[in-house]
């Protein structure tokens, strides 16, 4: 895939850039060039490209001289849904190597809208503090009044300091200032960045906040060909059918499916079935009482957040589960509590942790009790059974705190099986330290693949899943052909070369939707709303930006070389590209029973990955021809 050079020196804007010196509080603005800009157009892409322009190798993830990048795109804040995204850039405390996170909510419209396409903060602030945007006027502030507290807290006090009501706040919790390996960055006290630790080096910073007062969003290029996407009769149709569909439960009608597919990690990935999962499925939270409505992001449709209110115990600011979140702290413990799970949530959202790894930590320590390793000598009291809901919330606490049990596992169940050692081991589920998300591989190995190969660690939102190639249709043909063409199976678990040619092109394909700061859920590959083909028009609507699928895909795939050049550099070699090996044995129980990976197979398919990739076949790094390719020659300087 190259870029098409017709197209290269077209009009593309420039890129404004806030750079923040905590450590000697000095801002400074600068451009980035259009040309530039146009290869690394937002979100990862941008932040990889000024972590490997302006970050020595082997940088420790706590050190000031560690970036933290907030960055947007040209699109972010446009008004249609799936706009407003932000991804954080920066070296992950919990993998050692490239951390890359993305949520949503309306800080990243106003982010734009503020006139910055991204910031970089360097060094580390003398003492607690945040930052004030409003346009041109750029403040540091001191934090000492909100430096300890919880979210919803801080975002009470920082409103009544700047003395409006029409700012946005991404912040960290009590975990990110306790350095909590997976601490996360939260904005609406409910979108997550989550994964990688983001939050802990934004606490090591000093850094509490970062502030943006609300502006006029932007405008598209062209309003009328922007409104067909929007308005005309199809589209209409298909947004409410989407809303109506997807939106209505959210990720969280997954579980029932997953479950009843026996593939819905249960007990640390021991099962793939829990008995009772109907309990905690999104449908049963929405007919619950608990259920309070649906909130959505900054212009966006779908509204597919939910909104939970228990008295006296969740409160709706904090919002509700997601899939991944019922799963972690639900059939991964072996919990089937829903009130439980909607408590965890908010205490997560409470202190900035990722719901992920917190979830899948305590469900590696669980094991590891009922296994003897951990006893009630070394867990604060604490019986941690499988199944024992009122353990959960407390191990939440002691972890956003490091308290007892919870400093270690504050580490990542990586590092805790590490420090207990022997048989503790082979029980951590996750990929270069990361906690693997609620999707087995063993139904989906073609996803498992890109778990081992994917720069940041196990994540189940950088590529299509195996299951959609397994769904014959007309609208899966008519979205994915203009990618490539893909053979259908019978089944998903097939590893051939059709397989990896797919999954290749979808970890392109969602490199890139990141690069670009849209939502995956509503731009994606197979089934969202809106599809490749939508894309292309957004670039020539929304932004005047004349392209193809090509110099797209090739965006996503410039993305994440250089995310894996990076970990080159911190000595990442194909070794860190490993499943666990429990994935590897057949589902023992449950409607998926039997079904599992022949290892061989599996990692003779990575290699296939690897050799399409153009990456060297033995230390599974990009090649120089590779480099170059993809107009990364600078990397070689």
């Amino acid at each position: 895939m190259t870029i098409i050079k017709k197209n290269l020196n077209s009009t593309f804007p420039d890129a404004t850039i806030l750079d923040i010196d905590l450590t000697n509080k000095q801002i400074s603005k600068r451009t980035l060039s259009g040309e530039v800009y146009r290869l690394y157009p937002g979100g990862s892409a941008l932040g990889v490209y000024l972590m490997l322009q302006e970050m020595k190798p082997r940088t420790d993830p706590y050190a000031p001289d560690n970036l933290l990048i907030f960055s947007v795109s040209p699109f972010t804040g446009l008004p249609i849904s799936g706009t407003s995204r932000l991804t954080i850039s920066t070296k992950s405390p919990l993998t050692g190597g490239c951390g890359d996170s993305q949520a949503g909510g309306d800080f990243p419209a106003y982010l734009k809208a503020n006139g910055y396409d991204a910031i970089i903060f360097r060094g580390k602030s003398e003492r607690p503090s945040y930052v004030y945007i409003d346009r041109e006027k750029v403040e540091l502030k001191d934090g000492k009044n909100i430096w300890g507290k919880i979210t919803g807290e801080a975002e009470d006090i920082i409103r009544n300091e700047i003395g409006n009501d029409k700012i946005e706040i991404a912040q960290i919790g009590p975990a990110g200032e306790n350095l909590v390996k997976y601490a996360c960055v939260m904005n609406k006290n409910t979108r997550a960045n989550g994964r990688n630790g983001t939050g802990a080096v934004m606490g090591s910073k000093n850094l509490k906040a970062v502030v943006v007062q609300r502006q006029k969003t932007i405008n598209p290029y062209d309003k009328e060909g922007f409104s067909s996407l929007i308005k005309s009769p199809e589209m209409k149709a298909r947004i409410k059918g989407f809303a109506d569909g997807f939106g209505l439960h959210g990720t969280a009608a997954s579980v029932v499916p997953m479950n009843k597919s026996g593939f819905l990690p249960t007990k640390n990935y021991l099962e793939g079935y829990m008995e009772d999962a109907i309990k905690i499925d999104g449908k049963t939270m929405s007919e619950s009482k608990f259920f309070k409505g649906r909130e959505t992001c900054y212009a966006c449709s779908v509204r597919c957040k939910r909104v939970i209110y228990i008295p006296g115990k969740v409160d709706p600011k904090y919002g509700g589960p997601e899939y991944e979140t019922l799963a972690t702290f639900g059939s991964y413990c072996g919990v089937s509590d829903l009130e439980t799970i909607c408590i965890c949530n908010q205490l997560c959202n409470m202190y900035g942790l990722d719901t992920i790894s917190t979830g899948a930590s305590i469900a590696f320590a669980m094991e590891c009790y009922e296994k003897g390793i951990l006893s009630k000598h070394n867990t604060d009291g604490l019986e941690l059974n499988f199944g024992n809901h009122d353990s959960l919330p407390i191990l939440v606490g002691k972890i956003a705190k490091r308290e007892g049990i919870g400093d270690l596992l504050a580490e990542g169940s990586k590092r805790l099986a590490d420090h207990l050692g022997g048989e503790a081991k082979s029980l951590f589920m996750g990929v270069k330290g990361q906690e693997l998300p609620a999707h087995m591989p063993q139904l989906k190995p073609g996803l498992g693949i890109i778990y081992t190969v994917n720069p940041f660690g196990a994540d189940h939102m950088i590529a299509e899943h195996d299951t959609m190639i397994a769904i014959p249709g007309e609208p899966f043909k008519r979205r994915t052909d203009i990618v490539g063409g893909y053979k259908h199976y019978q089944v998903p678990t097939v590893l051939d070369e059709n397989k990896i040619h797919y999954m290749f092109d979808g970890q392109c394909f969602n490199s890139m939707i990141n690069s670009l700061s849209l939502c995956a859920f509503v731009w994606g590959f197979t089934w969202q709303l809106y599809g490749p083909s939508e894309i292309i028009k957004l670039c020539k609507y929304g932004l005047g930006w004349d392209t193809d699928i090509k110099e797209l895909l090739e965006i996503g795939e410039r993305c994440f070389n250089m995310m894996r050049y990076f970990n080159a550099r911190e000595g990442f070699t194909k070794d860190d590209d490993k499943l666990p090996e429990r994935v590897f044995n057949p589902v023992p129980e449950g409607p998926g029973k039997g079904v599992g990976i022949n290892k061989e197979d599996f990692y003779n398919a990575q290699e296939m990955y690897y050799k399409m990739a153009g990456w060297d076949e033995k230390t599974g790094n990009p090649t120089e021809d590779t480099i170059k390719r993809l107009k990364l020659d600078w990397l070689l300087d």
